[in-house]
């Protein structure tokens, strides 16, 4: 089970605000008896801070209940408290408009879907569609689904929507049919308004005619719902997701998962206990399609990655890789593993020796993690809370970025007090229960998984030993000049998209404008002769970083006006941003254009470019028309004016791109997306 840190029990969310109302009071007691209170203990405890006129302290206490057990009513109470509490709270870091798009009963999933969203870090206004509508909503460019103009579409569909006979004579072509009626949907929508879509799969049912000939028979209905299901995985490119509901109903029981009585009474095509389970891996997965992702699973060693005290046990006393309960602890190694390999960076907070910590990662035959899968190895004598901020400064990351697991409750409830920005996840007291839950965390999710994720951890493991080297320097340009960097600019092409994509897609802090752009709308641009696309590389003698910076720029008028300038966090700081300024100069000078224009849009994230153009050089201009938008600030540089970047890295250019395919530049263009709402 998971605990946001920002739903610290012993304290209790908003506790120092209420502590003089003596229901409060009776409350917090009896949560302070349990590490991880129950849902309706939350629940009393929203609603009770509501009454007590503390909306930050309900909200909290509403969010600590998505993490608890999926108790509908709880759930249902809560949500209400969010709705009316939320907007006097400090705001979350992003906002998005989600249309809800059923084919059976969507208004319960609908109701919780803000609450499980606001756990994952966005606020969410949303439209539901009337009940079987989905079709026609889609279909009609006059329907209610475009005038509210969403960002994210949920088509909540289920396997009673598929259009499949019970025994297909025909497999593919039933498959292949099937697949094309929901892809032209999604083609529909991103063309009509470019939202991204995320369709929850088709959950397969628990019962078979076949019985276990299903297994044997290729035209089954059951063999064909899962393969559609995995064609539309495949069919998924950018700006496209999946639920995987055959998986949770797999969790649940499939026969619990949908129940017969609630079809027929409600065409409830989910069973009422099981919606705030959807509402949250919907979220879940709405949450990394804006860029809200958790990055950073930090681990604990003793009683958590093997079994046993290192510094009493001893090396060779240490229950790992034999036995019931060391197999226990080797399983848990290699999910977390599986995690690196898929993007997730792994870091190391014991309270430890770091020599003797190390040498069990060099020296035990049962370890399946190493050393070389650590980005950030942290042992030492100091508090939790202590190494997790000092984690998060040498990798360059947000507290909010870090997902802290450890078996000790004491050590637990530290970070939920100290760091509450942290996630905490508590591991049973077995540890053949520590996989299934690390497991049931769902806020690992991403979009897609690319060779820069993969190699996620040398980078992050970079970015330590710069932070080391950093402090051993003189000065900061004797640090720079000490890298040996090297910019490489490199081509847009069918390599690199997928990449900028993502950048584009979930950069928060360097992001100039917050303009979300998917890979196909990226490529339209691309193919426009008036638009500059660069995207830079950069190594230095420690790692090569992949690819870091993204600059779209729109030639108009007498000037190269910037749509879209981003850089990943791991390089901020270490003058590339110098560099591309003059790469967009020398692109202007090349247009024959006389200056170059920039926008900075501000947002809860981003303010660290705030000065960036000023910076530069750049001369601020009037404000652009727009009312809604009063905080956002235009600039200008004249491209005859003197430049010189601070020339501590190689810039080097590759060939030049490629052009996009024309199946891929016919589709008209979507409005801009950002990030999140500026403020109005």
């Amino acid at each position: 089970m998971t605990e946001r840190g920002d739903t610290a029990v012993a304290q209790g969310p908003g506790a120092a605000g209420s502590a003089s109302d003596p229901r409060i009071a009776e409350l917090m007691a009896r949560a302070a008896a349990t590490e991880l209170p129950t849902a309706r203990m939350c629940r009393d405890l929203a609603v009770a801070h509501e009454r007590a006129g503390d909306a930050a302290g309900a909200v909290r206490w509403a969010l600590a209940l998505t993490d608890t057990d999926a108790d509908l009513p709880a759930w249902s109470a809560v949500a209400g408290v969010l709705r009316r509490c939320v907007a006097r709270t400090a705001p979350l870091g992003r906002t998005a408009q989600v249309a809800v798009l059923g084919s059976s009963t969507t208004s319960q999933f609908t109701a919780l879907l803000p609450l499980a969203a606001a756990r994952a870090g966005v606020a969410i206004e949303t439209y539901e569609c009337g009940y079987g509508q989905y079709r026609q909503e889609i279909l009609d460019p006059d329907s209610g689904l475009y005038r509210f103009d969403p960002e994210v579409v949920v088509l909540a569909v289920h396997a009673g929507d598929a259009l499949l006979p019970t025994l297909a004579d025909d497999p593919d072509a039933a498959v292949a049919g099937e697949v094309l009626r929901w892809t032209s949907l999604w083609d529909t929508l991103r063309e009509r308004c470019g939202a991204r879509i995320i369709q929850h799969a088709f959950a397969l049912p628990g019962e078979s005619t076949l019985g276990h000939l299903t297994l044997r028979t290729a035209g089954a209905r059951a063999t064909l719902l899962a393969r559609v299901n995995a064609e539309l995985g495949r069919a998924a490119g950018d700006g496209v997701a999946l639920v995987d509901c055959d998986r949770l109903a797999a969790e649940v029981g499939r026969r619990s998962w949908f129940d017969p009585r609630y079809w027929h009474r409600a065409k409830q095509a989910v069973s009422l206990a099981h919606v705030p389970l959807l509402a949250r891996h919907t979220a879940a997965v709405l949450g990394a399609q804006l860029g809200a992702s958790r990055k950073c699973l930090v681990l604990d060693l003793d009683n958590t990655l093997w079994g046993g005290v290192l510094g009493e046990e001893g090396l060779a006393g240490i229950a790992l890789g034999d036995g019931a309960v060391g197999e226990a602890f080797a399983a848990f190694q290699e999910y977390a593993l599986a995690l690196r390999e898929r993007g997730v960076v792994l870091a190391v907070c014991s309270k430890n020796n770091d020599a003797d910590a190390r040498e069990a990662f060099e020296r035990h035959p049962g370890m399946r993690l190493r050393l070389d899968d650590i980005a950030m190895f942290s042992a030492s004598w100091d508090d939790k809370p202590t190494q997790l901020r000092r984690i998060a400064a040498a990798l360059g990351l947000g507290l909010d970025a870090l997902v802290f697991v450890d078996d000790n409750p004491a050590e637990r409830e530290a970070v939920r007090q100290l760091v509450p920005e942290v996630d905490v996840i508590a591991l049973p007291a077995d540890p053949h229960g520590y996989v299934r839950a690390l497991a049931a965390y769902p806020f690992f999710e991403t979009t897609a998984v690319t060779a820069e994720d993969a190699a996620r951890t040398e980078a992050y493991r970079a970015r330590a030993q710069l932070a080391a080297a950093e402090a051993a320097a003189s000065s900061l340009e004797e640090f720079h000049r000490g890298l040996d960097m090297t910019a490489t600019v490199v081509p847009l092409d069918e390599l690199t998209l997928p990449r900028v994509a993502q950048l584009i897609g979930k950069t928060n802090q360097f992001n100039l404008t917050g303009r979300r752009r998917g890979a196909e709308e990226i490529a339209r641009l691309a193919a426009d002769p008036a638009t500059t696309v660069l995207c830079v590389r950069l190594a230095d003698r420690f790692a090569d970083h992949g690819l870091v910076a993204v600059v779209i720029a729109v030639a108009d008028g007498g000037a190269l006006a910037v749509d879209t300038w981003l850089m990943s966090c791991r390089v901020i700081g270490r003058t590339l941003e110098d560099e591309v300024a003059g790469l967009l100069m020398a692109e202007a000078r090349r247009r024959g254009l006389a200056r170059v224009i920039g926008e900075y849009w501000p947002s809860p994230k981003n303010a660290l470019v705030a000065g960036l153009y000023e910076r530069l050089g750049y001369q601020r201009l009037d404000g652009p028309d727009d009312p809604s938008a009063p905080d956002v600030t235009r600039w200008a540089r004249a491209v005859d004016e003197p430049y010189r970047p601070p020339g501590l890295m190689r810039v080097v250019s590759t060939s030049a791109p490629a052009r996009p395919t024309a199946t891929v530049i016919a589709q008209p263009r979507p409005r801009d997306r950002r990030m999140e709402e500026v403020p109005r």
